[in-house]
């Protein structure tokens, strides 16, 4: 009896030592990645929030926008890092295959040129591959293995989606979750979820508001919970149509013009006809009024989110730097604004579970939707939301924003794919199930 309690402490000993050697080491890479994401992210706000008002102000900009692509392609050429993109990201959380430091000037100045000059694009895009890189790059400064270096990458995801949304828990569970649909590893969970409380601290230090709305949410009752389950099925489409167009953007305007410079300047031109044939800059840059005027106000143009997909193919297709996210919100938004109002859903609330149940649809991550739902709107109407994501994430396939993510599991039925990704017609679906 004796040597079976000796063997126990000894073991409980051994276990308590590897933890709290782990614990010290998620701690060391924490305080990394949440300081430095925190105040590159905060500066990368700060920046884009005056790109976006310098544009308001002076409107003439938006004729710029063929020379900030130029220089877009310069600042690639210069780093090394033509090509890189949120892709790259999540291919080094599967396969470890590296992220380059230089990724982080070059994707902080794109994005910075793109929403100065008009190019509708979001920002989460340049948060997923900055944070990528200072995690990595804090990873390797720690010497550590390969398995703990993806770890790292996730870590820095999740800082910086935090730092530039306000969403930490979200933002915790959208970078575990989104290189693999369904998977999600439990070692990730702690150095992800400090480090974006740590960047979203250091963000609030600089006076850097979280992103917030207000949205009623209606009684929960069977009728509109049904209503707002058709909605998510609606937004599931739209989801797929947004994510077709801006593959689809990229592929012709990547394959008829093989010229970075030429396809820059072109796409420039093209966004700067759109604007001119639409007599509004509603569609340029993110668009954070436009939605915001969706959710609160009830107030949407009813062909705004065709627009927005339309405006975002070209810009992100001819090279201008970004992200799919905040334009899918605004797709979203002012899509379920709309539909919503014929739905009987009320136009501010439908708005609101319009904007993640698009994002869900586009992005695979139903998890991370609802709670992005609960951190911008508040938990009162989590029902609706879940409801809303649940039906999109079901009907909108294995299509998605990034080609890189991987479906390991299939969405009808509890049978492992293999190495399934998205924007593929899987046949692995017709397949015997795998062992």
């Amino acid at each position: 009896m004796d040597n079976k309690l000796k063997q126990y402490a000894a073991a409980y000993k051994e276990r308590a030592g590897q933890y709290l050697l782990t614990l010290v080491k998620w701690l060391v890479l924490s305080a990394i990645c949440g300081g430095v994401c925190g105040l590159v992210g905060s500066a990368f706000h700060l920046s884009i929030e005056w790109a976006t008002g310098m544009r308001g102000r002076y409107p003439w900009l938006l004729y710029c926008l063929p020379l900030a692509g130029l220089l877009i392609v310069a600042v690639y050429k210069l780093t090394r890092t033509e090509g890189r993109g949120t892709n790259d990201i999540i291919d080094e959380v599967h396969d470890g295959k590296g992220v380059p430091l230089l990724l982080l000037p070059a994707i902080f100045a794109g994005t910075f040129l793109t929403h100065l000059c008009g190019g509708s694009a979001g920002r989460e895009g340049a948060a997923l591959q900055m944070g990528g890189a200072v995690g990595y790059q804090a990873g390797r400064l720690l010497r550590f293995d390969d398995r703990d270096l993806r770890t790292a990458t996730m870590a820095g995801m999740a800082a910086f989606f935090s730092a530039l949304f306000g969403t930490p828990v979200a933002a915790t569970v959208f970078a575990m979750t989104v290189a693999s649909v369904g998977i999600s590893y439990a070692a990730n969970l702690l150095p992800s979820l400090l480090s974006a409380f740590l960047a979203y601290g250091v963000s609030c230090l600089f006076g850097i508001a979280p992103t917030r709305f207000a949205a009623e949410a209606p009684a929960v009752e069977a009728g509109m919970l049904l209503r707002v389950a058709v909605l998510g099925v609606l937004c599931a489409l739209v989801s797929m149509l947004f994510c077709g167009c801006i593959h689809l953007g990229e592929h012709l305007l990547g394959g008829k013009l093989r010229n970075p410079w030429v396809r820059a300047v072109v796409g420039g031109l093209l966004v700067i006809l759109l604007t001119f044939l639409c007599g509004s800059q509603d569609y340029n840059g993110a668009g954070m009024d436009v939605i915001t005027r969706a959710v609160e106000q009830g107030e949407a143009f009813p062909a705004a989110f065709l627009l927005k997909i339309l405006f975002t193919a070209v810009t992100l297709g001819a090279g201008f730097k970004g992200g799919e996210v905040v334009p899918s919100f605004f797709v979203g938004a002012t899509f379920g604004c709309v539909a919503g109002s014929l739905l009987g859903i009320p136009a501010g609330f439908a708005a609101a579970v319009g904007l993640v149940a698009v994002f869900c649809g586009a992005t695979n991550c139903p998890v991370a939707s609802i709670l992005l739902a609960v951190e911008l709107f508040g938990g009162g109407g989590v029902a609706y939301f879940a409801a809303g994501c649940a039906a999109s994430f079901f009907f909108s396939g294995y299509d998605g924003l990034y080609s890189s993510q991987k479906f390991p599991y299939s969405k009808l039925k509890a049978r492992y794919l293999g190495t399934a990704y998205a924007n593929q017609f899987h046949e692995e679906e017709g397949q015997a199930e795998k062992p």
